[in-house]
Parts: C-alpha cells; sequence; structure tokens
C-alpha cells in the first residue's frame, strides 16, 4: 500500500506530517508552505482519508508501519495531529530510529471514554443522500443542522468528491464508524515497554481538553524527552486556530 502525498521544499531536513480524524494531507498546507524555504516537507494522506488507501481495520500499530514504509532510510522530523498524533507516537515507539525528533498535536498515549461526537459527524454524513445531491452547497445546507459549526461543517466536506459517476465520500465512513472504540483507544498493552528517546513537543489548546495532568505519567513514561507548550486561545485544531503561534512553535523545535 503507497500513500498519497504533497512535497514541498528542495532542501533542508525532512519534516513529515500526518493529519487528524476527517483531514487529510493538505490541512498542513500553510505552515508546509512557511517551512518549504528550508525543509524538505511531506503531507501524508492517513489510511482510509483523502487519496489514500483504505484497510479492512483499524488498528494503530498497522498504520503506524504503513505511514514507516513512506520515510524511508533518512530519520525525519515527525508531526502528527490527534489521530495522526497517535500514529505518530506509535511510529516513533515502534520505528525509532526513523523519527529525528516528534511534535504531538494535542493528544495523549491514552484512550478516550467515548467518541460519541465523531460518530455523530459520522452518521450525519452517511446520511446524507448523495444520489439526489446537486451541488456542494446544498450538501452543506443538509449539513447545517446536524453541524451547526459552519468552520466543522466545510472540514467534514473537505471529503466529500464529484467524479463522473456522481458525489463520493473519500474517507472511509464505514471502517471508521465501525472501529471508534479502537480510535479512540491506545494500544498500551501491544507497546509492553516501548519508549522513545529522542526529543518531543506537545503543542496542546489552551481550551482543549485532550491534554490533561493525567496523562502526564504516561507521557514521560514513554516519552522522557518531552517538553509541553500550550497555546492560548485554540482548542483542538491548534495549527488551524493559531497557525502563526503554531508555526512559531514549531520553527523553535525542528532542525
Amino acid at each position: 500500500m503507497s500513500l498519497h502525498r504533497t512535497e514541498l521544499g528542495e532542501s533542508g531536513p525532512r519534516v513529515v506530517f500526518c493529519h487528524g480524524l476527517f483531514g487529510q494531507g493538505k490541512n498542513w498546507t500553510q505552515a508546509a508552505k512557511a517551512l518549504s524555504a528550508d525543509h524538505r516537507v511531506v503531507l501524508l494522506d492517513m489510511p482510509n482519508h483523502g487519496r489514500s488507501p483504505w484497510t479492512e481495520s483499524f488498528d494503530f500499530l498497522e498504520l503506524a508501519d504503513l505511514v514507516a514504509a513512506e520515510l524511508g532510510d533518512e530519520p525525519v522530523a515527525l508531526v502528527g495531529h490527534s489521530m495522526g498524533g497517535k500514529i505518530a507516537m506509535c511510529l516513533a515507539l515502534r520505528h525509532p530510529e526513523l523519527v529525528e525528533r516528534l511534535v504531538v498535536v494535542d493528544i495523549a498515549p491514552a484512550a478516550y471514554e467515548s467518541g460519541r461526537e465523531f460518530v455523530g459527524y459520522i452518521e450525519t454524513m452517511r446520511g446524507l443522500d448523495l444520489e439526489s445531491l446537486e451541488s456542494r452547497g446544498e450538501a452543506e445546507a443538509a449539513l447545517e443542522e446536524a453541524v451547526p459549526n459552519r468552520v466543522v461543517r466545510s472540514f467534514l466536506l473537505q471529503n466529500l468528491r464529484r467524479t463522473d459517476d456522481g458525489w463520493h465520500w473519500q474517507i472511509n465512513l464505514d471502517l471508521l464508524g465501525e472501529e471508534m472504540a479502537a480510535l479512540v483507544g491506545w494500544p498500551g498493552e501491544e507497546l509492553g515497554d516501548a519508549s522513545y528517546d529522542g526529543p518531543v513537543l506537545w503543542v496542546g489548546g489552551a481550551r482543549s481538553d485532550y491534554i490533561s495532568d493525567d496523562y502526564a505519567p504516561e507521557m514521560d513514561r514513554r516519552f522522557p524527552r518531552n517538553r509541553r507548550v500550550l497555546v492560548k486561545d485554540a482548542g483542538h485544531w491548534v495549527h488551524s486556530e493559531q497557525p502563526e503561534v503554531f508555526l512559531e512553535v514549531l520553527r523553535r523545535f525542528l532542525p
């Protein structure tokens, strides 16, 4: 399986970005363009998202191995948000020789209680009548009641594509809905005592509850050389809500 990628920049250290649930590699375009003057940047579509192939099951370790296969032999700076952050953490723990340093954006090495909000989005997207749909504007109007936040609605609708035979979701909604327990989980037992001793930066949103003091012991055990930054006036999508601050924090950490 080969993942869809976008590459920017011709020289400098390599930086690879992994997006979160419902996202695509292009979500990182603003940061990637800013870094491309002195870095070689790779934006990957995660499996079951964007233009990358679909898998038959959802397993963070398997997904991490698929991303690892895309990296080659040269160690990279690996950046992951949310679901992509968990994939990036698993990759660093399983293939530390491939990761020169790690940036984890608003997620912890932990199992979360519920993915109810995500399930609701999936059910809403699956409920859209694609056969009768005539325009993207019509799709947005159909989602408005269930997803009142315009930013979130636009984010979800980036997964909607029109081809010669009609409208389609690029994202694997059926699998992600069925595997939500695995998606919000964390493969701690399968990882055993694995740890990663490279430098790690956690970037959290001050208005988000995805990173809390409760998760600090596991963060420190798995990633002993970590430091943490909380970005003011940002929630879960730190890099979208405070792009300039996020980029500055990232630049200071990258080689």
